[in-house]
């Protein structure tokens, strides 16, 4: 039976409900669709903000067709088989859904398709297109940020629906949503299964009885990768090897477990081992190019290594210190001396004069020169 949020999703931009910053009057994604413009592009943003939804109106209006593969599943004979396709002068779009989870391999498959325009690509993902998309790919295609929905705009995706929902039922609904339309509908739809009929109080059962919320998302989620990174930094090894397996066992997106690492490789270890960031890169490599299952070889590997190694914090809040004396005081005056003087007037005018390499004075701004941002050692 189609879901809820497939039955009502619209057909025509002026139909579609969000994201105003794009499909606006003059806006980027209005004009694309007004003028027929054809080209690469990938939506990101948060799960039920309307990425699927835009694809499909932006193909339907410019009378494309539309194929839709998941980067979970997606391999390169399904690529090619939509590669050999001919639709003589309509345009040919590949949705490719969670295209952060397609390896560098099946990207690079992609890319001289992309390049030629034999294949129009719209990339959907909830993950930073900068650290999951190569740069090749990314620099063929656009990058546009959708938001969460506010709570005005689930109501009226709401209204949209056969159900004849009261006030109170969709408040609750757009509050609980966070942002989420899809989330909304599919609590409706539970609800209605469940019970026949949609009053508040059976929504809020249905909620507890579901459990709809994808944990990947949820306290689950948070939970355990805190407790891996607590475990790397409490040295404790077995700990950290447990929490690693539960959530690749789980599910969880490779890549954020070692993104997550090379984080931890600067701001737990920093000077301490300088080259547990070397390390950490590696991991992120070898997550990139050799995948699951084999990969979880590299993250324990890593994982361990990150556990064992001395800890130092000290450039870490450093940095943190000196984010908040530039939020304080704003654009201080440069010292002269350590200014760029890259032209004879400039020199003239005192630009990096007196500047001497190895000296032990301050070449921070006047008004904070005594201040330490990197502790020495106790």
């Amino acid at each position: 039976m189609e879901p809820l949020a497939h039955k009502i999703r619209p057909e025509k931009l002026d139909d579609f409900v969000g994201q105003d910053h794009l499909v606006g009057k003059g806006k980027p994604l209005k004009e694309a669709v007004d003028k027929s413009h054809l080209f690469s592009f990938i939506l990101w943003g948060p799960p039920g903000t309307g990425k699927t939804t835009f694809a499909y109106i932006y193909a339907n209006e410019l009378e494309g067709e539309i194929f839709k593969l998941s980067g979970v599943s997606a391999g390169k004979d399904d690529m090619r088989e939509i590669v050999k396709l001919d639709f003589g002068n309509h345009p040919k779009i590949l949705f490719l859904d969670e295209i952060h989870r397609l390896n560098k391999a099946q990207q690079d498959f992609l890319l001289p398709y992309v390049e030629s325009g034999e294949i129009t690509l719209i990339g959907a993902t909830t993950e930073n297109p900068s650290f999951e998309v190569i740069s090749p790919l990314l620099s063929r295609c656009r990058v546009f940020t959708f938001n969460p929905l506010n709570e005005k705009e689930i109501k009226k995706i709401l209204e949209r629906t056969d159900f004849n929902l009261g006030k109170e039922e969709k408040d609750w609904l757009a509050s609980i949503s966070n942002g989420d339309a899809r989330q909304a509908l599919t609590v409706l739809e539970n609800t209605y299964k469940l019970y026949g009929k949609v009053t508040l109080e059976n929504l809020k059962n249905s909620l507890q009885k579901a459990h709809i919320r994808h944990d990947k998302k949820g306290d689950g989620h948070y939970d355990t990768i805190s407790a891996f990174i607590k475990s790397m930094k409490s040295g404790d090894s077995d700990a950290a090897l447990y929490y690693l397996a539960r959530m690749v066992k789980a599910g969880e997106d490779p890549k954020f477990i070692a993104r997550r690492m090379v984080i931890f490789a600067s701001e737990d270890i920093g000077m301490a081992k300088p080259t547990a960031l070397v390390v950490a890169n590696e991991v992120f490599r070898a997550v990139e190019t050799v995948g699951l299952p084999e990969a979880g070889i590299n993250l324990a590997h890593g994982a361990v290594y990150l556990s064992e190694c001395e800890k130092d914090r000290r450039a870490y809040n450093g940095y943190k210190s000196a984010l908040k004396t530039a939020e304080k005081y704003g654009n201080l005056k440069i010292p002269m001396k350590v200014r760029n003087a890259p032209t004879d007037l400039m020199k003239k005018k005192g630009y990096g004069e007196g500047y001497e390499p190895y000296s032990k004075e301050s070449f921070l701004p006047e008004k904070i020169k005594d201040k330490k941002f990197f502790k020495d050692k106790k």
